[in-house]
């Protein structure tokens, strides 16, 4: 498939005389793509009902006769002052009662019914005038759902919208009150207009009840989403997508994903090390510039999941950016990396924020392909050899996983709910698996929790999923190797209860979870071959047969070469020891990369990622310093 390249544009912060310039600047870098529009409304509609799409017209003329494909999203991520003062209750509030205020964005509550109709009214205009223009060649809806913790909101109109909700599901307040357990600490409700939100209570709320309210906020994003979709599919044909972030797990993407063609997602590799990893003070020093080796493909193997397999990264950091905590500027040379590496994974097109850094507001520091004196900055260079590269290298196709992976939103807010000890996260449980996978140089798919077949790996790996689906029950029978539970999977029941055939329950699977136990970070237990469970650790019984076990003879790992449960949390350097013997015993090739490399088998071709200030060989093949090199195979 022809990789390419584009850029986040915003032709109304510029001079209209510079559009030109600017579009043929882009062409001439080799550009394909210009993502507008998404943040405009105050300029689509500066009063109620005073719409002004002519400077839109020209600017989607002058960008797409220029030669560029237009990607237009649609305005709702910023709804104007005006539009808050005809609906005044329209924001979000956080978790301590306090409205979400204007004056930045993400300003609004999903379940707010008369900002839905506002949203509504503009995409439809917006679709009316646009879905068939032969230059719109895309669409993005709204922008970065739950970044800025703006998915949970505790208004009024949550609160009304969370009872119907309730209402819908259970359909009786005695039907809620038996599966949530409401008897403990009499906490029963004679009707569902008792019930209130899971928040400000004296000491933590029932799990069930916060569950449901997690159940609850991730439909109004997926019921926010398909308003939209469904409108634009009533005017385009053209694909529709969504830039999704970084560890954001308070939505179901899966779920948001279905209504969509493409999924995309905005990847900052500096900013997420500084932010959103944990991770010790030497690996923040040694990736500082470069970003972790693992913390982006993670996300682009995700994301091909939840676009079954069309996605994008819709906008790529190209130097420093100015919301994490310290903001360095790339090594030269990670620009192309994090590109490259994309595409190997089978990103269809990557996108650049921005073309221009703004000298204004609140992202002044934000660097662009552009200075904001309008001469290139260091980052316009290497996306213009990305560009160069693509015009003669080999077609990149995508390959399939040696081993799978499963990843549940829900499983994300069952142990955000409970965490029962204070580090246990699921993201950081998964991803833990996930790079040690990497570190043995395989392929990883990942899988939704309602996958159906597990026929194309000889290796499926599930750490810590809440509840086993059904689907993903009966999928069992399919599964062509060893498929891996726990630590922690399948402990609760979809009314976050301790099943009473006791956790894992596995089909044909004798194995029960007796006792759990979370460990403070400078504990651990010992397993009997060397190595450690660290954070959280379970005691089980039963009679599948017992593969490694604890120093102290409990049961580490017990079952067979179909079906097995990991009692425990392997340390960093216990887990790559563990999958690498899991996958001999499936006739799986690995490796053993040093930190900083790490390769993707792409169709007919290997790329090697070296993620080091320095040059790395592996076998005859040189890897410069922050540089990727493929070779065919």
């Amino acid at each position: 498939m022809k990789r390419s390249l584009g850029v986040c544009y915003y032709p109304e912060h510029w001079p209209e005389e510079r559009w030109p310039e600017n579009a043929s600047r882009m062409v001439e870098a080799g550009l394909t793509w210009v993502r507008i529009g998404e943040f405009a409304w105050s300029r689509l509609e500066p009063v109620p009902g005073q719409l002004d799409f002519d400077w839109l017209d020209r600017a989607i003329a002058t960008l797409g006769g220029a030669g560029l494909k237009v990607v237009l999203g649609t305005p709702t991520a910023t709804p104007p002052r005006w539009l808050l003062d005809r609906h005044p209750d329209m924001l979000a509030v956080d978790a301590n009662g306090r409205p979400r205020k204007f004056g930045s964005r993400r300003h609004y509550c999903f379940s707010h019914r008369g900002y839905l109709e506002e949203c509504r009214r503009i995409v439809t205009l917006l679709a009316e005038r646009y879905g068939r223009h032969r230059y719109v060649a895309a669409w993005q809806t709204d922008n970065e759902y739950g970044c800025h913790d703006s998915v949970l909101s505790y208004s009024d109109t949550a609160r009304s919208a969370f009872r119907e909700w309730l209402a819908q599901k259970y359909q009786s307040p005695d039907a809620l009150n038996r599966a949530w357990g409401n008897i403990f600490w009499s906490m029963e409700y004679d009707s569902f207009d008792q019930i209130d939100l899971p928040n400000l209570t004296v000491t933590e709320p029932n799990p069930a009840h916060v569950m449901d309210f997690r159940r609850f906020s991730s439909d109004q994003v997926v019921a926010f989403n398909r308003a939209q979709v469904d409108i634009l599919r009533h005017h385009t044909q053209a694909p529709i997508a969504h830039n999704y972030m970084g560890r954001i797990t308070e939505f179901d993407h899966f779920a948001v994903g279905a209504d969509l063609d493409i999924a995309s997602w905005d990847s900052y590799p500096l900013g997420f090390l500084s932010d959103r990893l944990e991770a010790s003070d030497a690996h923040r020093t040694a990736f500082l510039r470069q970003g972790d080796p693992d913390f982006q493909a993670f996300h682009h193997d995700l994301y091909r999941a939840v676009g079954r397999g069309r996605w994008w990264v819709m906008e790529q950091q190209p130097g420093p950016v100015n919301w994490a905590p310290y903001n360095p500027a790339p090594l030269p040379g990670m620009v192309r990396l994090w590109t490259w590496e994309a595409f190997a994974h089978g990103a269809e097109a990557v996108c650049y924020f921005r073309w221009r850094q703004a000298p204004f507001a609140q992202e002044q520091m934000h660097a662009g392909l552009l200075r904001p004196d309008n001469a290139p900055a260091p980052g316009f260079f290497e996306a213009a050899e990305v560009a160069r590269e693509l015009d003669t290298a080999h077609e990149v196709n995508v390959t399939g996983g040696d081993v799978a992976l499963v990843f549940d939103y829900a499983s994300a807010w069952a142990w955000d709910t409970q965490p029962q000890g204070a580090d246990f996260d699921y993201f950081r449980l998964v991803f833990a698996w996930y790079r040690a996978l990497r570190g043995l140089g395989l392929n990883i798919d990942i899988l939704p929790p309602d996958t159906r077949d597990l026929s194309n790996w000889k290796v499926v790996l599930v750490p810590g999923l809440f509840t086993l689906p059904p689907a993903l029950r009966d999928a069992l029978a399919t599964a062509g190797g060893q498929v891996i539970f726990g630590p922690r999977a399948n402990s609760k029941t979809p009314d976050f209860a301790i099943p009473t055939a006791l956790p894992p329950d596995l089909p044909g699977l004798d194995a029960r979870v007796m006792r759990v136990e979370s460990l403070p970070p400078d504990a651990h237990i010992p397993l009997e071959e060397g190595g450690a469970f660290r954070h959280w650790a379970e005691e089980a019984e039963g009679s599948a047969p017992v593969i490694l076990r604890r120093a102290d003879g409990l049961p580490a790992l017990l079952g067979n070469e179909k079906l097995a449960y990991l009692a425990g949390w392997p340390s960093d350097e216990t887990l790559p020891i563990l999958l690498r013997q899991l996958c001999k015993n499936q006739g799986i090739e690995t490796r053993a990369l040093p930190p900083a490399l790490r390769t993707r088998q792409a169709g007919d071709l290997r790329f090697w990622f070296n993620y080091s200030h320095e040059a790395l060989t592996w076998g005859d093949i040189e890897i410069p310093a922050a540089g990727v090199v493929w070779v065919a195979t």
